[in-house]
């Protein structure tokens, strides 16, 4: 699908890929809602870029925080096209650790926030996707998820989140299967280890060893790499219900 002159949701927008995905939209001429927890830089992003995009701030743990998102982006810019979700969270604990049994509060949480705030983003996306005129392919929409190579090898203390994006990774095929009547695709990208604000806050010698582990290019992968390939997702048909890793080929050691 042409990305120009089409709207956008970005959940999670407001920083790291998110905030990289919203700039390549815009870039492209796409009109986006922003639709993020965080207020300030929220706010901040989408007066830097100018008219075409919007701020909702957004729990995706909150339907009627989702469904409102949503529903500004139909409104606002005439309709929905495409969808990105890549808000999410983390926590590093055990199942059994020096302190007792992981936390049944947190390992909650993570899924609330990862994998049932993707679905809820997405079953309201897409409901108005449908309503799209199809293009000559019969094209009504894309929706990206985002899941990470954790779904794939999770390394200690990352029960929780790996789950989470497990769990994506495992509705991305039939999501595309459900909606392939309606001309809506779904694929997921699984990044490895990027440079988003989550590592920003570790030491630069930290950051520089986690680089050191990705086989080639021996560093963090950046935002606008992840950003680069939900453009060539958005573009290509043919790239529908599967995952892709987005990690330079690295496989996560247990620790």
């Amino acid at each position: 699908m042409k990305i120009q002159g089409k709207s956008a949701l970005v959940s999670g927008g407001a920083s790291g890929l998110g905030a990289a995905t919203v700039r390549m939209l815009v870039a492209q001429g796409a009109k986006v809602v922003i639709a993020d927890v965080n207020e300030k830089t929220g706010k901040e992003l989408a007066g830097e870029l100018g008219s075409s995009v919007s701020f909702v701030k957004t729990d995706v743990t909150k339907t009627n925080e989702v469904k409102t998102a949503v529903a500004e982006a139909g409104s606002r810019h005439g309709g929905l096209h495409f969808t990105v979700t890549a808000a999410g969270i983390g926590v590093a604990e055990k199942v059994l650790g020096k302190e007792g049994i992981h936390d049944l509060g947190r390992y909650q949480r993570v899924i609330q926030v990862n994998l049932v705030g993707t679905f809820d983003v997405v079953r309201y996306a897409v409901e108005l996707m449908a309503r799209n005129t199809p293009d000559e392919d019969g094209a009504r929409g894309v929706v990206v998820t985002t899941a990470s190579v954790a779904a794939f090898d999770g390394q200690i203390g990352q029960v929780a989140y790996s789950a989470s994006k497990g769990g994506i990774v495992g509705m991305t095929l039939p999501l595309a299967r459900d909606l392939s009547r309606e001309g809506i695709r779904v694929v997921t990208i699984a990044p490895g280890i990027f440079d988003t604000p989550l590592l920003g806050a570790l030491p630069e010698a930290a950051r520089q060893s986690l680089g050191q582990q990705v086989p080639f290019p021996k560093r963090l992968g950046q935002p606008k790499e992840y950003a680069a390939l939900v453009q060539h997702i958005l573009e290509n048909q043919m790239l529908n219900g599967e995952t892709i890793r987005l990690d330079g080929a690295i496989r996560m050691a247990p620790k």
